[in-house]
C-alpha cells in the first residue's frame, strides 16, 4: 500500500437505537425524509418511498428515477419476506447494429467488452435502459402503503426547488464525470458551472446551488400524476422524445411494457438462522454458495473474527466468485462481472424498520457514476446507461439483445439470527457489495455483534480474482496470514476511490430498532423518527 494519509486518525458513527423506526441511508437528509414519514405514522414502505425519491434528487450521481433496483421487505404481521425486483432491461426497440465493434481493442471506459463505435454502449442516449425505479415504488406503494402517493413524493419536489447543495463531497462526484457530462447540453447544465465542476465558497454565510428547475417539474407532476404517467403518460412522451431525438433506442412502448416483479427471496439458511436475500439475476445466488460455503468453513470462536474467519471469508468469497462467473460461460472472470470487474459502480443503498418490526433492504443505482451521463432536457432526470453491462460481441452468455434484463451485482438482504434478532442489510459498491453484506451477516449471526461492533469491524475485500484486499486496521496476526497465503494488498477505508463497499443497515431486537451506515461516507446517517 502506498499513500500519504494519516495514520492515526480515527473515524467512528455510532450506531443508534429508538423504539420508533429508523431509516439508515447514505445521504442524511434522505434518511431524515424518511424518518419523518414514519413519524407521521407511515409503514417503513411509505418511508423506502419517500426516500427513494429524495436520493435521487440529493445523489442523482447514484440513483433515481432513471434508475433500477430492488427491494426485500419483512412484513411483521405476517412474519412474511417478499422481493420486489425493478431492475432494468434492454428497449425491445434496440437494434444490435447500432453498436458496432470499433476494432480498436477493449472499450476505453468501464470495462474489458469489445469496444463499440463511439462508445455508444457505454454512456449517452445508446446506453439508456427502462428505467424501473418508479414502477418498483409504485409496486410496494399498491401492496403496503399507507400514506398517499402525492404525500410521499412531496419532500422530493421541495428538495429540487432548493436546488442541489454544492459542497466538497458534491465537487468530488461531478468532478469525476464532468469528461463525460460536458458531452450533453441538459447534463451540462445541470451540473458543470462554466464547463468545470462547481466549488463550494470559502465564505461561512456562501452557498452555491445548481438550479434543479426541470426535475422539481418532473416530480411534481410524477406527484399529481401518479407512477404510470411516468411509463404510459406526459413524462413517458418526454422521456422517449428526448432520448429518441438525441439518437438513442428507448421509446414510449418499451416504457409502457415495464412493470416491477414479486419475486419469491432466496430463503438461506444460516447458523441456524434465515438470510432471505435477492433471486435470479443479482447477486443473491453467490449469496448463497457463500454463506454455504462459511458455515462449513469455520466455527465460531470467543471474541470475534480471528484468523481462521477471515481466512474462511477469502476462500468462500474466491470459490463463489468463480463459481459465478463459470456459470456465466467466461472463463476469463472480468468480462463477466461487466463494468464492476474494473470500475466502481454508481449505487446507493438504504436500509428501514419501523416501530412495529416491518423492515425493507433496497438497493437502486444508475450503474455507472451519473449513469448514462445524459440529462433529458424536458426533465432533468439523470438516465441510467444499463445497455453497458451487455457484451456487445454476438453469441457470448450475456451479450447485447432487445428486451434482455440486465444483470446486476446487488444483494439487499433481510436476516433472522438464531437469537430472534433481525437484520436488514446492504450496501453499495459494485462487485464489493457480496464481500461486505457477507461479513457483516457474519458479525452478526456468527458472533452476535451489535450494530455498532459490526460496522466498524475491519473487512477484508476479495471479489478481484486471486487479489485479496485488507483493511489496514486488521490484526497484525490476520494480516500476516492472509499475506503469506494469498495475493494480499492492504488499503485503508476512504471516501474516494472506495476500495470496500458502503454498507447501511437496521436491526430489530424485541422491540427495539437500531441503525447505522458507513463511517467513512461523509454524507450518511441512521436517523431515528421523532
Amino acid at each position: 500500500m502506498s499513500d500519504q494519509f494519516s495514520n492515526s486518525q480515527v473515524i467512528r458513527k455510532p450506531a443508534i437505537s429508538s423504539k420508533g423506526g429508523i431509516v439508515a441511508a447514505q445521504s442524511r437528509k434522505a434518511a431524515e425524509v424518511g424518518a419523518e414519514v414514519l413519524a407521521a405514522g407511515g409503514d417503513c414502505v411509505d418511508a423506502v418511498i419517500a426516500t427513494t425519491f429524495a436520493l435521487g434528487v440529493l445523489e442523482p450521481w447514484m440513483s433515481g428515477a432513471g434508475g433500477g433496483g430492488a427491494m426485500v421487505l419483512y412484513r411483521a404481521r405476517e412474519n412474511r419476506v417478499e422481493v420486489i425486483d425493478y431492475g432494468m432491461r434492454a428497449p425491445d426497440s434496440l437494434r444490435i447494429e447500432d453498436y458496432p465493434l470499433s476494432a480498436s481493442g477493449v472499450a476505453s471506459d468501464i470495462f474489458p467488452w469489445a469496444r463499440v463505435k463511439d462508445d455508444r454502449n457505454l454512456h449517452g442516449p445508446g446506453s439508456i435502459a427502462v428505467p424501473g425505479v418508479v414502477a418498483g415504488m409504485e409496486e410496494a406503494h399498491r401492496r403496503h402503503a399507507k400514506l398517499p402517493w402525492k404525500d410521499l413524493l412531496a419532500p422530493s419536489v421541495k428538495l429540487a426547488g432548493e436546488g442541489l447543495l454544492v459542497d466538497w463531497w458534491t465537487t468530488a462526484m461531478i468532478a469525476s464525470s464532468a469528461a463525460d457530462l460536458r458531452r450533453y447540453p441538459a447534463s451540462a447544465a445541470a451540473y458543470l458551472q462554466d464547463g468545470l465542476p462547481p466549488n463550494a465558497q470559502w465564505g461561512i454565510k456562501s452557498a452555491v446551488r445548481m438550479p434543479q428547475g426541470r426535475l422539481k417539474a418532473t416530480m411534481a407532476q410524477l406527484a399529481a400524476a401518479g407512477a404510470r404517467d411516468f411509463y404510459e403518460g406526459d413524462l413517458a412522451r418526454s422521456i422517449a422524445d428526448d432520448i429518441q431525438a438525441a439518437g438513442g433506442a428507448l421509446s414510449v412502448r418499451d416504457l409502457a411494457a415495464f412493470r416491477a416483479h414479486l419475486r419469491e427471496p432466496l430463503k438461506i439458511p444460516y447458523r441456524g438462522g434465515t438470510v432471505y436475500a435477492t433471486p435470479e439475476l443479482t447477486a443473491g445466488p453467490t449469496m448463497a454458495r457463500t454463506l454455504g460455503l462459511l458455515q462449513k468453513a469455520f466455527a465460531p470462536s470467543q471474541g470475534g473474527p480471528d484468523t481462521a474467519a477471515y481466512t474462511a471469508y477469502v476462500e468462500a468469497l474466491q470459490a463463489a466468485y468463480r463459481e459465478r462467473l463459470k456459470d456465466m460461460g467466461d472463463v476469463d472472470g472480468r468480462r463477466s462481472l461487466g463494468a464492476e470487474a474494473i470500475a466502481p459502480s454508481c449505487t446507493t443503498h438504504f436500509s428501514a424498520v419501523d416501530r412495529d418490526g416491518n423492515m425493507a433492504a433496497v438497493t437502486q443505482t444508475l450503474l455507472s457514476t451519473f449513469g448514462s451521463k445524459f440529462v433529458t432536457p424536458s426533465t432533468g432526470l439523470t438516465m441510467n446507461n444499463g445497455i453497458m453491462w451487455f457484451d456487445p460481441t454476438p453469441g457470448n452468455p450475456n451479450s447485447l439483445a432487445g428486451g434482455k434484463r440486465c444483470l446486476t451485482n446487488y444483494t439487499p438482504v433481510v436476516a433472522e439470527a438464531a437469537d430472534g434478532r433481525r437484520v436488514a442489510a446492504g450496501a453499495s459498491g459494485g462487485r464489493r457489495i457480496l464481500p461486505a453484506v457477507s461479513q457483516l451477516l457474519s458479525f452478526v449471526m456468527d458472533f452476535g455483534m451489535d450494530l455498532d461492533a459490526a460496522i466498524h469491524q475491519p473487512r477484508i475485500d476479495a471479489s478481484e480474482g486471486a487479489v485479496v484486499i485488507g483493511d489496514v486496521r486488521l490484526p497484525a496476526a490476520v494480516r500476516e496470514a492472509l499475506r503469506g497465503r494469498f495475493d494480499y494488498e492492504e488499503a485503508r477505508i476512504q471516501n474516494l476511490p472506495m476500495k470496500f463497499a458502503c454498507p447501511s443497515l437496521v436491526l430489530r431486537d424485541g422491540t427495539t430498532n437500531s441503525g447505522v451506515t458507513e463511517p467513512f461516507q461523509p454524507w450518511s446517517d441512521a436517523v431515528a423518527e421523532r
